[in-house]
């Protein structure tokens, strides 16, 4: 009995001793940094993958892969129409040859079941990929009016107009100067 309470004991401490010596993953964030945000092509890569994982049923090795190869396709599609601002033929031309890689990376990953299902809708998911694309590069540009850089002045300053001192409007100060002047 003894020699059974005292295996019990030295297992529990060796247990104990290897559990101490192992080292902590948890990493305490720093509280004085932001957190990490998805930008918009990663999100509408998410929510792309997620509609494709229902519509195709597709299994977590497909759905981490379809989520890798609609992540490159959307920072590529947001790339080119950053580059191709304003012609919509160039934008459109690329972007079709960005869908035709994903089409062949897809090929890899899919059933042949699950890839017809795909060839179907692919006119669906290329729309909204190519939309999304057109919206964020437009988004950007909004945002650059709205908040533009900061831009050297090379010295020049902005100041007030010229304060006049008389508060009457501009028309009735002339016609006053007319009559102070006699020639009325």
């Amino acid at each position: 009995m003894k020699k059974q309470i005292a295996t019990v004991a030295l297992v529990f401490v060796a247990a104990l001793g290897a559990q101490a010596q192992q080292v902590s993953t948890v990493i305490p964030r720093d509280k004085t940094q932001s957190t990490p945000r998805l930008n918009a092509q990663e999100i509408k890569a998410d929510r792309l993958s997620a509609q494709m994982a229902r519509d195709l049923r597709l299994n977590g090795y497909q759905s981490g892969r379809v989520q890798a190869i609609n992540a490159a396709q959307a920072k590529k599609m947001a790339t080119i129409a950053q580059q191709n601002a304003g012609n919509q033929k160039a934008i459109d031309q690329q972007c079709d040859e960005v869908c035709r890689q994903r089409d062949a990376a897809l090929r890899g990953v899919l059933s042949n079941d699950q890839y017809t299902d795909y060839y179907g809708q692919r006119a669906a998911y290329n729309k909204v990929a190519k939309d999304f694309a057109m919206q964020n590069a437009d988004a950007q540009f909004v945002k650059s009016v709205r908040d533009p850089a900061p831009v050297s002045s090379n010295g020049a300053t902005i100041s007030p107009a010229r304060n006049t001192t008389d508060p009457r409007p501009a028309a009735t100060r002339a016609r006053g100067a007319a009559k102070a002047d006699g020639s009325r």
